[in-house]
């Protein structure tokens, strides 16, 4: 394989081989891989849920062995193939301009591993405080943890949009990855409904094993809590980019493929979307730190319940009126649709949809009990909007986005030739002390948009700082679904135990993917 300095996949000579002969080998390896990591996540499942159903026959530490396992099996595979399979000839093909959506490229992915590795030192630390009544399984799970993050995420790095020449060995490691990362990722699921569990109807703190009364246990465990919840995020992100890697296995692009220019992040064209973001978040960010305060408390206050349901209540409609105005603006542009074979568009499709029944299905439950019970009330009346809103908004938001993920890139030669003007201005708007020229370069550039493409991008841009500011929200302890007693009094506790956290990690990492969607939009407008 050859490598240029900027480690591109730079196109080989491939020797012929039958189209159909290739292709029957390609659904062959796939299907074995398939089969092999359904196999695998079916196992970890049952682990995970012995563990959760009865915990005398099978500990945390039984789970945690099993996964350590895995992981340490993915570890001498990526390290095998990044030394020396991929450096055979043709294992690298050609390099996919699709394969990789651009909030998963680079930046994303390493902030969310980041994390992780940092979740994992605290959870060292604080189990090497607590030797005392902690296994040594809980010092060497993370210890393993923090080589398959650092691992994968070099990995994925390297190869995450190049396409790989066929290989059932190649297929079946990138779905025991998959797998191993689906495990992780429902044991953290199921470890975090645990742990809420406790927080709703155990307020005292009381536990086995406490914290002494020293500083950095206390920054141990609240950097773990805080932590967290990009932990769960990571999973998901390794799962979505490892499954484009897999789908790129023995795939190969058409000749009259050129691949273009992918666009950059830039914020310039926009102003109004930003100004409007940016007061959703602080607004949300207030309301978050005042339901933080008031609903952790033993009486949780009916007030801030009140104000929480009335934030959602302004800023839903918000978005889906814009959301709305995209789609129908999409429909107004002659723009045709981009019809060619990409696996990451249509994963970025399907996982729109599914995560979006999360917070659709709980929105569905919450109804039901809140008609049934009293929708006169004022707080089951707020609840009651609440819910409907949140379901219009999933459907209005996902329409927008994947008929912009749909659209082609529209690079006109009068749009470069506006560019090339506003940019002689940017130079001189790059001279020191004059602050004049910048402002006037911005509005240059503002107004050579069309205004299709502008209020394209408002839009996207008030979406992404919305869709950030709802997964902060419930990411980081907002739960009214669970915490207001309505819904739970009905259903029953654990019933609606169920229905939350099967559908809250759905819709925390609905919003997550909402964003990179959005950028997708906004960039490509």
């Amino acid at each position: 394989m050859q490598k240029s300095s900027d480690s591109e996949c730079i196109p080989e000579p491939i020797p012929p081989a039958p189209l159909s002969a290739d292709r029957q080998a390609q659904k062959a390896g796939q299907l074995f891989s398939g089969l092999l990591a359904v196999n695998v996540v079916f196992l970890g499942s049952a682990f995970i849920s012995s563990m959760i159903f009865n915990k005398v026959a099978i500990t945390l530490a039984d789970v945690w062995i099993l996964l350590s396992i895995l992981k340490v099996l993915c570890l001498f595979w990526i390290i095998y193939y990044l030394l020396g399979t991929s450096q055979q000839p043709h294992a690298v093909l050609y390099r996919d301009s699709h394969a990789g959506a651009i909030w998963i490229r680079g930046k994303f992915l390493l902030l969310f591993g980041s994390c992780s590795i940092l979740l994992n030192v605290f959870q060292i630390g604080y189990s090497t405080i607590l030797i005392h009544c902690k296994s040594r399984v809980e010092i060497v799970f993370p210890s393993i943890g923090i080589l398959f993050i650092c691992t994968q995420v070099l990995h994925i790095t390297l190869l995450e949009a190049c396409l790989f020449s066929l290989s059932h060995s190649w297929e079946c490691g990138l779905m025991l990855t998959i797998a191993t990362n689906l495990l992780l990722w429902l044991l953290a699921v199921t470890n975090d409904t645990l742990h809420m569990e406790i927080e709703s109807q155990l307020r005292n703190g009381t536990t086995l094993c406490t914290c002494p009364n020293t500083t950095i246990c206390q920054v141990f465990q609240k950097g773990y809590i805080l932590l967290y919840p990009f932990n769960t995020e990571y999973c998901l992100v390794c799962c979505s980019v490892l499954y484009v890697m897999w789908k790129n296995v023995g795939r190969r692009i058409s000749h009259h493929h050129t691949p273009h220019t992918t666009p950059k992040f830039k914020l310039q064209g926009v102003v109004f979307g930003p100004l409007l973001g940016t007061s959703a978040v602080i607004i949300g960010a207030c309301v978050f730190m005042m339901y933080q305060i008031q609903a952790t408390s033993l009486v949780p206050s009916r007030q801030v319940f009140v104000i929480y349901y009335s934030y959602y209540i302004v800023l839903l409609p918000l978005m889906s009126v814009g959301a709305v105005i995209g789609t129908i603006i999409h429909a107004l542009e002659k723009k045709e649709l981009d019809t060619l074979k990409n696996p990451t568009r249509s994963l970025d499709v399907v996982l729109l949809m599914g995560a979006a029944l999360g917070q659709i299905g709980m929105s569905y439950f919450s109804i039901v009990a809140l008609v049934a019970t009293d929708p006169r009330d004022q707080l089951n009346s707020l609840a009651l909007s609440y819910s409907v809103l949140l379901i219009f908004q999933n459907i209005t938001q996902n329409v927008f986005v994947i008929d912009g993920l749909h659209r082609q890139r529209a690079v006109a030669a009068t749009e470069a030739k506006h560019a090339r003007h506003a940019g002689q201005h940017t130079v001189a708007a790059e001279l020191p002390g004059d602050e004049e020229m910048t402002s006037l370069s911005y509005i240059q550039i503002y107004s050579h948009l069309s205004w299709k493409r502008r209020v394209l991008r408002e839009i996207s841009f008030f979406l992404v700082l919305c869709n950030i500011i709802l997964w902060i929200m419930p990411t980081f302890g907002a739960h009214p679904l669970f915490e207001n007693g309505m819904e739970r009094s009905f259903y029953g506790y654990s019933t609606w135990f169920v229905i939350v956290n099967f559908g809250l990690p759905l819709g925390v990492f609905y919003r997550m993917h909402s964003v990179g969607g959005l950028l997708e939009v906004y960039v490509t407008a």
